[in-house]
Formats: C-alpha cells, structure tokens, sequence
C-alpha cells in the first residue's frame, strides 16, 4: 500500500548522524527510513538543497497561559510535544504530556496512574507558585518517585543561600548578587544526596550556574542517578547587556564569561537537554514591562533559532540540537514515541532551513505581547514546515 507521505530530504538528522534519506509515514508513524534514492509511494515531499529534516522538538518547561496560543507558538517553532504542569484550555495544536505537581504520596500515586510523566517540584519560590519543599517533603517525593519509576523534577536554588531579592524593577547586580551560583550549586549536592539515597531520577531544572553543572557530572560520575537541563536565554544572552527586569528570570541570566563555561558543560555532556522555560507575561508585561517573578522567559517560538544561532557560532552541529531538544527531552518523559527519526516512531517532523538569517519581529509571534529580549535580534535558522504524527499541525492530543 502507498505510504500516507514520502519526505526525501538530502540532510536528515537520524539517530545515527545527518544523513541523505527518505522517510515514509503512515498512520501517523514513521515506517521505513531508506536511502535517499530509495523507490518512493505516495505523495511526496521533496526538501529543497538548503533545508534540514529534524525530529520534532520535545519542551517539557513550558507555562501555559492559553493552550491554543501557547501550541500554536510552539508549532511555530518547530515544538511538536509540550510537557506541562498545568494546561487549561481545550484544543492544543500539538501534542501535550502533562506532569504531575508534587504532592502526598498517595495523591502521587493516584497521578501516576493517570498518566503523568514525573512530578514537579522547587526548593524555592520559583516565580511560578510553586510552595518550597522542605527537606523531609523533597525525601518523600523522590522516595514516592523512585516507587513509581517516574522522575523527579526540582527547581535547584537553595533558599539558604539566597537573600532578599531587591524590589520590583530590580537594579540587576543587587538582583544577581540575591540569587549567586551557590545557590544552585548547593541545591545541587543536595539534590544528588537525596537521589543517591532514594535510588529516584532527579532531574535538575532550569540550570544557570556553570558551577552547578560541573556538580551535576561529578555526580552523575560517580553513579548518581542525577540529570539537568539549561535554557536558551542562558546560553544565548548575558547580564552585561540586557535591561535588569529581563536577566532577573529565575534563576537569572548570568554573565558572559558564565555563559561560556555553561557552553562548555553543555559540549562535556554534564547537562543533558535545552527546555524553553517558556514563561508567558502577564497582563501588566504585555503591555511592555516584565514581572520579574517568573521563572523563564517567553521565548517557545524562537527558542530552536536563538539556541541554533549561539550553537553554530560555537562549532556544534544540528545532530547535537536534536539531541539536547528533541531525545533527551522525550527520554526525560519517558515519551518512547518521540524524539528521533525512526521506524515506529511518532511521524513529529520540522523542515528548517539553517541558513537563513532574520530578525525577530514580535509582531509575527503567535505570542500576544511585544516584550522579548529576542527583538530586533538576527537569528539564524527558519522553520518552514512542521508535522505531528504526519500531519500538519492543528488537532494535538494529550498524550
């Protein structure tokens, strides 16, 4: 039988590395990657010289505000699966996973069964609402986890280290000296003490400290069952040019000099996935201030061009963004089905153009405000065409 849709594509990022190859769809699954001059049957869609196939990208730090503007952004950037804590609204355009808010364990339990894919959790106020874990509530949840074979996620800033953050409107260096490295460095060997004792995935979020990165491999090195992640805007922009209100995400935006030692970790494999931290403003932002609670920065639609324009520029290569953004993501949440191009998989497929360069202009993002530290910049990279599970995006489903 013909397939449902035939990609030939001269670079396609496969598992085993960039590749000419030819990839056929049914059902919504990939059923054959064949060589690139492979016979093909049915319709087909054939890539131009200048354009690259990757596996859709997975985001699981995402807020959603709106599901229908918050999917439609990410499809908009080549997201095709989004992994959230809280997603009011009916009629998402991608695919969406949900996980689970730490609780009792019994409630845990309860959750698991319905299907979420970890439990989410802070050592301090985060900017998202979250109420801090004690010491005894963060034992409890990893040990609950370890049980139920789902990770735990952790926003790692220690509240003993942190002091009092200066005001709304924030003077950036009081802002940073509040919330220094060690704080996250700290909340990191914690973090590894509770894994090590529990036997839990822990999983580390948000990671700006390069400190605390190295902590997260030498943990990892010696067996602890231990994982993190960082975020575009702190591996893209730095405190020494950015207006205060926008680097005091949580934690914030650091310097340049951290910025490439966090590259550096990123390259050694101590982190293993780059997440948007997509954060929507609130109304007040919208109207052109930031809240400078939020965790994370609005970003989902630009975040695979912010990311590929300060990866390129530094020697990696879009194998190594596929891996950060699309399987380590889908492995975190457990999503088998996503991640990578490859038979049986979920057909979640973006056509980018590598190349091309532009200027973010808010006005085109499918976000509903004007404040981003993206505007006016020149990225790198264009998304032209996006699939999930071998159709053009417009019905997701909850996974």
């Amino acid at each position: 039988m013909p397939a449902d849709l035939v990609i030939r594509a001269r670079r396609a990022v496969l598992p085993g590395g960039t590749a000419p190859a030819v990839v056929t769809v049914s059902a919504g699954r990939i059923t054959t990657v064949a060589p690139y001059e492979a016979p093909v049957d049915g319709p087909l869609v054939e890539l131009a010289d200048d354009e690259v196939l990757l596996p859709g990208l997975v985001d699981t730090s995402v807020c959603v505000d709106d599901l229908a503007t918050v999917t439609a952004a990410a499809a908009a950037g080549g997201v095709t699966t989004l992994v959230a804590v809280d997603a009011p609204g009916d009629g998402p355009v991608v695919d969406l996973a949900r996980w689970g808010a730490v609780a009792d364990p019994d409630r845990m339990r309860t959750a698991a069964q319905e299907g979420v894919r970890g439990f989410v959790g802070t050592l301090t106020d985060a900017g998202d609402g979250s109420p801090p874990l004690s010491h005894d509530e963060l034992v409890r949840a990893a040990t609950t986890c370890a049980e139920l074979g789902l990770p735990l996620l952790v926003h790692a800033e220690d509240d003993g280290v942190l002091s009092e953050a200066p005001p709304a409107g924030p003077d950036l260096r009081s802002y940073l000296a509040s919330r220094p490295p060690g704080a996250e460095t700290t909340a990191v060997l914690r973090l590894g003490a509770v894994a090590a004792r529990t036997g839990a995935h822990v999983h580390v979020r948000r990671l700006s400290a390069f400190e605390a990165a190295e902590e997260v491999g030498a943990l990892r090195d010696t067996g602890v069952p231990l994982t993190a992640e960082t975020c575009p805007h702190h591996l893209a922009l730095a405190a020494e040019t950015l207006p205060g209100p926008v680097a005091a995400c949580r934690p914030p935006v650091r310097s340049e000099s951290n910025r490439e030692l966090l590259w550096g970790a990123l390259g050694a494999g101590r982190l293993d996935a780059v997440v948007a931290d997509h954060a929507p403003l609130p109304a007040a932002a919208k109207r052109g201030g930031y809240d400078e609670a939020r965790p994370g920065i609005a970003s989902l639609e630009v975040a695979l061009r912010v990311l590929w324009s300060a990866a390129a520029a530094r020697g990696h290569t879009l194998d190594d963004v596929a891996a950060w953004t699309a399987a380590a993501p889908a492995r975190l949440a457990g999503l088998d089905a996503k991640g990578a191009i490859a038979v049986g998989r979920d057909a979640d497929l973006v056509v980018f153009a590598p190349d091309e360069i532009a200027e973010v202009d808010p006005a085109d993002l499918h976000e509903p405000h004007t404040a981003t530290p993206y505007a006016g910049m020149a990225l790198q990279g264009a998304v032209r065409r996006v699939w999930v599970r071998g159709e053009a995006p417009a019905v997701g489903r909850r996974l």
